[in-house]
């Protein structure tokens, strides 16, 4: 206890000579939530994964964002908008914030915070969400002008996941340092970063929405999934994420413990490498893939029914979804038939890359299956960072097989299947031009019936061309004491400052 207070009179000393109103010496609530992994980096414009932004989207505002009961999109750095016309776009900047320096935040810093992204040398894996616009300035503090190429009808669903950064801090850091030292003017400010560990953030007094009801939040690295249910048990942690069909019945049984659930618009895939030094270049060898697979019986037996398996990328809260897609059926049978007429009938091996982030059952349980179709699989595993900066690699030297869990917390097909399989796509290790083509129509029209024919003809090439293999829609399962106050949302977003820890 001891060590605590002079730690927390340290931070409030560093603090004050930060110029900043120090939080108190004792918090009154103080929350830890176990994370998969680490965070990739805490710079909003250079990373885009789940350990990454649920901790520093708390320490961020965004331009806009979806109400947590109802997902509709709402006003947060902006408080108003209007279509000037069908590419040029108007917000109103909410006066009086700031950002935890102390400086104003204004609409030079919006504008900024997307022209960074729009820079090909900074190599934002956002880039995709916003490459349609062609401008964005402020014409005075509050009003921020955006104008795209053509029209674009997600560009407000895409806002959604724009952070705002400090343009004079970030001009004034170096990469590493904005990515170790965040500074927004969001809920919480950082404290301490002590990498692999954990995270700490201190409530923001001058927050703008009122001083959070959790003054300390520590987010915690806790890969093994065990780990993070004993953590709870233990009451190490008030919050833990990522938990399986097996810790869903562990955290039921425990009066102590609450599971929080619903479904997401996060969907399951397999990811080819169709670009790189791989086997999986043959279209045959793909489709002896996914004909090796049994998705519902992966999503039954081992997820024990918290997963809806899906027959394309999409599930049906998307806008572009088609329930005329097929998907692909069992068939080992069929798979030896292909492996052998692609000249593989002794058998090939494939290197599966992937993370300890991600469950490894799953992994696991695709290896198996495809060891019974006579498909050796290599597992590579990477710590989360290692493993983005692989599969976003332009050399596409990653390996054959990845796992994946995909959402754009956006709603819309293009937020999904243009960043995945787009030509050029700082995420895709596929091209094809007519889905290209297709996709880029049905991001630039308003019209919505011309969209969904659009989106229809993309999926169809997905389907045909297979550049990957969508598994199911994720349930998304939480454990939590009995006394934390919170509702997951579809776009498993993790405010919080939505939160509040009782008895």
């Amino acid at each position: 206890m001891l060590v605590k207070r002079i730690a927390l009179l340290l931070v409030c000393v560093w603090l004050a000579l930060a110029g900043v109103r120090a939080v108190p010496a004792l918090t009154a609530a103080a929350l830890t939530i176990d994370l998969q992994g680490d965070p990739a980096t805490l710079d909003p414009g250079k990373q885009y994964d789940t350990n990454s932004y649920d901790v520093y989207r708390n320490i961020y505002d965004n331009l806009l964002r979806r109400n947590p009961a109802t997902s509709a999109i709402e006003g947060e750095v902006a408080t108003a908008w209007k279509a000037v016309s069908p590419t040029v776009w108007r917000f109103t900047i909410r006066k009086g914030l700031t950002f935890q320096d102390g400086t104003p935040l204004t609409a030079a810093d919006a504008a900024w915070s997307i022209t960074r992204i729009l820079d090909r040398q900074f190599n934002s894996p956002q880039y995709g969400n916003f490459n349609t616009i062609t401008s964005a300035t402020a014409t005075d503090p509050q009003t921020l002008t955006i104008e795209t190429a053509r029209p674009y009808p997600v560009l407000l669903a895409q806002l959604v996941n724009l952070s705002i950064v400090s343009a004079k801090y970030v001009q004034a850091h170096d990469e590493p340092d904005v990515a170790a030292h965040p500074m927004g003017s969001g809920a919480y400010r950082l404290v301490t970063w002590l990498r692999g560990d954990h995270v700490t953030l201190a409530a923001n007094p001058r927050f703008w929405r009122g001083r959070p009801r959790i003054d300390e939040v520590t987010f915690r690295a806790v890969p093994e999934d065990a780990t993070r249910v004993a953590d709870l048990q233990s009451g190490r942690a008030q919050l833990a994420l990522g938990l399986t069909s097996d810790d869903a019945a562990t955290i039921k049984a425990n009066p102590k413990l609450q599971l929080l659930s619903g479904p997401t618009e996060r969907v399951a895939y397999l990811a080819f490498n169709t670009l790189g030094d791989s086997p999986l270049r043959d279209a045959r060898v793909r489709e002896a893939v996914v004909d090796a697979i049994d998705t519902r019986a992966l999503a039954q037996s081992l997820l024990g029914g918290y997963a809806q398996p899906v027959r394309e990328f999409l599930t049906s809260a998307h806008v572009g979804y088609d329930k005329a897609i097929a998907g692909y059926k069992y068939d080992p049978a069929a798979s030896k038939r292909l492996l052998a007429e692609a000249g593989h009938a002794g058998g090939l091996t494939l290197v599966f890359t992937t993370s300890p982030t991600y469950d490894q059952r799953i992994v696991q349980a695709l290896q198996g299956q495809l060891a019974q179709a006579g498909i050796n699989v290599k597992i590579q595993s990477y710590d989360f960072g290692t493993y983005l900066q692989k599969i976003q690699s332009p050399q596409h030297d990653w390996g054959d097989l990845r796992f994946g869990q995909w959402s754009c917390a956006c709603l819309d097909a293009d937020g999904v299947i243009y960043p995945l399989f787009h030509t050029g796509s700082i995420w895709s290790s596929f091209s094809d031009p007519a889905f290209d083509r297709a996709v880029d129509a049905a991001r630039s029209t308003l019209d919505a019936a011309a969209r969904s024919q659009n989106y229809a003809a993309a999926l169809q090439v997905l389907q045909k061309d297979i550049p990957g293999l969508p598994l199911w829609q994720v349930i998304a399962l939480y454990g939590a004491d009995r006394g934390l106050r919170w509702r997951p949302t579809p776009d498993e977003q993790l405010f919080v400052f939505d939160m509040t820890l009782g008895g």
